[in-house]
């Protein structure tokens, strides 16, 4: 929702004050972005990744219980690249209703 002229110029003025009372903390917060922030977790998912296939296939043959669990840890880890690079791409994820809504107007199409 776009903002009308009165509060975009309420705006501009707390950003002008925000830049005046502290121009160190103003700078560092415009140069930071979220894409910092998605990778690191980006590389903290790959890291569980690899570390779940070590597991899996170190205790593959003895510890069975262990190997699943670090399938487990890997499939946990692809769900959570998915889900950063989806929202670097900026696609959002659907509510499980609307999924479902879509795959019951799928199935009339007969898509």
């Amino acid at each position: 929702m776009p903002l009308d002229d009165r509060e975009q110029k309420i705006l501009e003025e707390i950003e002008r004050q925000f830049y005046q009372e502290d121009p160190k903390l103003a700078e560092s917060v415009r140069t930071a972005s979220l894409a910092s922030a998605a990778t690191k977790n980006l590389k903290w998912a790959v890291l569980a990744f690899v570390v779940g296939t070590g597991v899996m296939l170190g205790f593959f043959t003895s510890f069975t219980f262990v190997a699943l669990a670090g399938f487990v840890v890997m499939v946990l880890s692809v769900a959570w690249v998915v889900a950063i690079l989806r929202h670097r791409a900026g696609v959002g994820m659907r509510s499980p209703s609307e999924w479902v809504r879509g795959m019951r107007q799928r199935h009339r199409r007969g898509d």
